[in-house]
């Protein structure tokens, strides 16, 4: 009875989530830097790759595939993806199929979104979660 509360879904849209990769030297230092009392959901996107439907949270909240993908990452270089039209439906799918193109970290805090590693975006992080 208690599981079927925590899988309900207006229960998980409050988490508090970071979706992070825990190689990702980036990650672990603004990880190291969260405030004690965080309390955040991890999701390591390489153990546990994200899903259709937490990638369509994240689109909701962002409003677009393309917010949501790196451009920084290796693979959008050696599949030079640069030089190719690339639609709402392909970002998508490419972050589908690899880690690696998810912007990273991710933060959903109190259902805002915030994306990527700059240093104002952290802020930002830093005062949603104080």
């Amino acid at each position: 009875m208690i599981n079927d509360f925590y899988l309900h879904k207006e229960f998980q849209n409050q988490m508090n989530k970071i979706y992070y990769l825990a190689s990702c030297d980036s990650c672990r230092k603004i990880i190291k830097a969260l405030p004690q009392n965080h309390n955040l959901t991890f999701h390591d996107i390489k153990q546990n790759p994200i899903t259709t439907h937490e990638l369509e949270e994240m689109y909701q909240l962002s409003g677009s595939y393309e917010a949501l993908f790196s451009k920084k990452a290796q693979l959008y270089k050696s599949m030079d993806l640069k030089n190719k039209s690339l639609t709402e439906a392909d970002f998508k799918k490419h972050i589908l199929e690899h880690y690696t193109f998810l912007s990273r970290p991710v933060f959903i805090i109190n259902s805002k979104i915030y994306i990527g590693n700059s240093k104002q975006n952290i802020l930002k992080v830093m005062t949603a979660l104080s």
